[in-house]
């Protein structure tokens, strides 16, 4: 319980995103994703000091803070530096994202083996030489807009992003259902059909790395084909892909899983995309709000998803996932288009 409620607290600032993209909107953005490696290598390089469960929470609400610090405006200002290639620029900025989320824990572990937890304090030296390239790269790179000097409230951005906002947190959570359902349960789905749990964490490892190639490949492709229509595509080819993992078995049962990791994933840049075409007056606010709701939206239904495993068993958890999932198609149609030819 006290484990849990460490990861709870990191992830609580989340909930503050839309004031922080606020903030952002009204100070240069490059201060933000610069200082955000030092700010975050800092407080999780001194948990193994912490001379109390009250400071431990204390430092990983710090670090949960200067999380989000990056993760709201570094796509904002992603895409002011992609130019027309928005897709393409969210699809390198989530690839780095995910191989990071591979690289960090293995390089974290072996660091703690050598020094020992309250050893691991120098490791903060890599994010502050991290913030010290940040600085030099970006202190020449023009990230103004035209409204710097307009406050622009988050009601005010919210009623111009509605018509996108509102569609997406139903698609979110439509999403959620199949993405919680495989992330959370997919070890212990496998293992319980196989009995070994080593096949667990493989099929894991599959699901991550084809989701990692449909996050670099979807922006891009959303670039040409348009958002709404790459949405489209992943979000019906993500719920069939679920239904032949769960009624198949064999070489079909995987590649239905790498099909799967690949068209779920690969929606957020998509989504990340659209969001900065249409957010002009405001544009980290406007993602703020969006990885608000992402947050919401993913912790709510792992929590229902949960319960109904209880009830029902994981492979009948799979298929509501599944046709939940399908739910979120009419929403995608809701969405503006990105040319005339999505239109």
């Amino acid at each position: 319980t006290e484990a849990g409620f460490l990861s709870a607290v990191m992830q609580l600032p989340a909930l503050m995103n839309p004031f922080l993209g606020l903030l952002a909107d009204r100070i240069s953005l490059r201060y933000f994703v610069i200082l955000a490696p030092m700010m975050t290598a800092i407080p999780m390089s001194l948990l193994g000091l912490a001379p109390s469960y009250g400071v431990l929470l204390l430092i990983l609400f710090t670090a949960g803070i200067s999380v989000a610090l990056f993760h709201v405006p570094a796509p904002v200002m992603i895409a002011r530096m992609a130019g027309a290639k928005k897709g393409r620029g969210m699809s390198f900025f989530m690839t780095g994202g995910e191989l990071a989320r591979m690289v960090g824990p293995i390089i974290a572990v072996g660091a703690v083996s050598l020094l020992g937890l309250t050893g691991f304090w120098p490791i903060m030296v890599v994010g502050i030489v991290t913030s010290g390239i940040l600085f030099v790269r970006f202190r020449s790179i023009d990230l103004a807009f035209h409204n710097r000097g307009t406050k622009i409230s988050l009601m005010t951005t919210f009623r111009n992003m509605r018509h996108i906002l509102m569609p997406l947190t139903i698609i979110l959570i439509a999403r959620s259902f199949m993405h919680g359902s495989l992330a959370v349960f997919l070890p212990t789905f496998i293992e319980n059909q196989s009995g070994n749990i080593w096949m667990g964490g493989i099929a894991l490892a599959l699901f991550e790395a084809a989701g990692v190639a449909g996050v670099l490949i979807a922006g891009s492709l959303s670039d040409y084909l348009g958002r709404r229509r790459m949405l489209l595509l992943s979000l019906v080819g993500a719920p069939l892909c679920l239904l032949t993992f769960v009624l198949s078995g064999g070489w079909v049962r995987i590649v239905a899983l790498l099909g799967t990791g690949c068209t779920l994933l690969s929606t957020t840049p998509v989504m990340l995309a659209l969001i900065q075409e249409h957010a002009k007056e405001s544009p980290a606010a406007a993602n703020g709000m969006f990885m608000m709701i992402a947050f919401i939206a993913r912790s709510s239904v792992v929590v229902l998803i949960g319960l109904i495993a209880d009830w029902t068993g994981l492979e009948t958890t799979y298929l509501i996932s599944a046709i939940a999932g399908l739910a979120g198609i009419p929403f995608i149609l809701m969405l503006p288009g990105q040319n005339s030819h999505e239109d």
